[in-house]
C-alpha cells in the first residue's frame, strides 16, 4: 500500500529549478531514504509535503488523496533547522507540540512524560530547555515529534549531535516504528544509516529524481560486475576473468568479464580445479552510488 505519493512535482524558485518533475511512491510501513547533495532539493520536496511552500506543478496524495491541511495532523516532522522554545520547561514544551497535534492536554503531558523516559531523559523534564546539551536538545526534539505517533513522520538528520549509543537509541525507536506498520523517511548523509535501516531509496540530484527503488535491489543495479573468493592456492586464469587482485592470504577480488553471471563464474572456478572455499558477489555501497551518480550529474 502506498501511504505518500508525489507525482509530477516542479517547483522554481525565480530563474532557478530547484524540483523538476519528480513522482515516486513511499510504500505504508517502511523506514524510507531520501538521499541527495545539499541543494539537490529534498527539503523543498519535504516543505511541499507539510504544506509549508507550494509546488508550480504536480500534485502530493497521502492516505490515498490528495494532500489536504487537516492530514497534517496525522504527519510528523523534524526539520533540519531545529527550535525549541529555550526558557520553557521540556515537559511544557512537549506538551504544547503533542496538543498540536490534536491530543489533550492531559494525554500530551502522559506521553511526554512517557517519551522522555524512553529517549533517558526523564530527570530533565522540569528542567528548561536551555539547561540541555546539544544531543539532549536533539533527543527531546525527536520525542517530541514521535509522541503524537504519527503515522507518517519525515525526520531530517535526526542523529546530529548524538553519540554512538543515543544514535543506536534513534535507530531502535524507528525500527520500533517500523514494526508497528508506521512510516519514517530519513533524509540524511550518514549512508551507513541508511544501509542499517532503510527498506528503500529515493536520489535526488539538481531537483531531479535519479534513482529510486528497494535497498538491495538499488545496490545490485549500480555494483560493478565482482566477486570475493576465497579459496587454496591461486585462481587459475580464466576468460570469464576480466581482472583479479589478490587481497591477500587465501582472498581474492575477480572483476567479471562483460555479461557474465557470477554462477558461470564459480562454475568454471571449479572445473578449472580451484579448491573454493567461499565466493561472495560483492554489492556496491550505497555511499558508492551516491558519490557515482552524483559525479557522473556534475560531469
Amino acid at each position: 500500500m502506498t501511504i505518500l505519493a508525489f507525482e509530477g512535482l516542479s517547483k522554481n524558485y525565480g530563474a532557478n529549478p530547484a524540483l523538476r518533475d519528480v513522482s515516486f511512491d513511499v510504500p505504508s510501513g517502511e523506514i524510507f531514504g531520501l538521499l541527495g547533495p545539499n541543494g539537490a532539493g529534498k527539503s523543498t520536496l519535504i516543505r511541499i509535503l507539510m504544506d509549508i511552500i507550494r509546488p508550480d506543478a504536480g500534485t502530493v496524495r497521502v492516505f490515498g488523496e490528495p494532500r489536504r491541511r487537516e492530514h497534517l495532523d496525522r504527519l510528523g516532522y523534524l526539520p533540519e533547522e531545529r527550535g525549541l522554545y529555550t526558557k520553557q520547561t521540556v515537559a511544557d514544551v512537549m506538551t504544547y507540540f503533542g496538543s498540536l497535534k490534536g491530543l489533550t492536554r492531559g494525554e500530551a503531558r502522559r506521553r511526554a512524560l512517557e517519551w522522555l523516559d524512553r529517549v533517558e531523559l526523564a530527570n530533565v523534564a522540569g528542567w528548561k530547555i536551555n539547561r540541555l546539551s546539544k544531543g539532549m536538545s536533539q533527543k527531546v526534539q525527536i520525542a517530541s515529534v514521535l509522541l503524537s505517533d504519527p503515522e507518517l513522520c519525515v525526520l531530517d538528520e535526526p542523529t546530529t549531535g548524538l553519540d554512538p549509543v543515543n544514535v543506536r537509541l534513534v535507530q531502535d525507536l524507528l525500527m520500533e516504528r517500523r514494526k508497528n506498520g508506521r512510516t519514517t523517511i530519513l533524509s540524511t548523509h550518514q549512508m551507513n544509516q541508511v544501509e542499517a535501516l532503510c527498506d528503500r531509496v529515493a536520489l535526488i540530484n539538481k531537483g531531479r529524481l535519479m534513482v529510486y527503488g528497494e535497498v538491495g535491489e538499488v545496490r545490485r543495479r549500480y555494483s560493478l560486475p565482482e566477486v570475493r573468493v576465497r579459496a587454496r592456492g591461486a585462481i587459475p586464469p580464466l576468460p570469464l576473468i576480466a581482472e583479479a587482485v589478490h587481497e591477500g592470504d587465501s582472498t581474492w577480488r575477480l572483476r567479471l568479464a562483460d555479461g557474465t553471471p557470477p554462477s558461470d563464474l564459480l562454475a568454471a572456478l571449479v572445473r578449472a580445479g580451484a579448491a573454493v572455499e567461499r565466493f561472495d558477489p560483492l554489492l556496491a555501497p550505497i555511499e558508492d552510488i551516491f558519490l557515482r551518480v552524483v559525479r557522473e550529474e556534475r560531469a
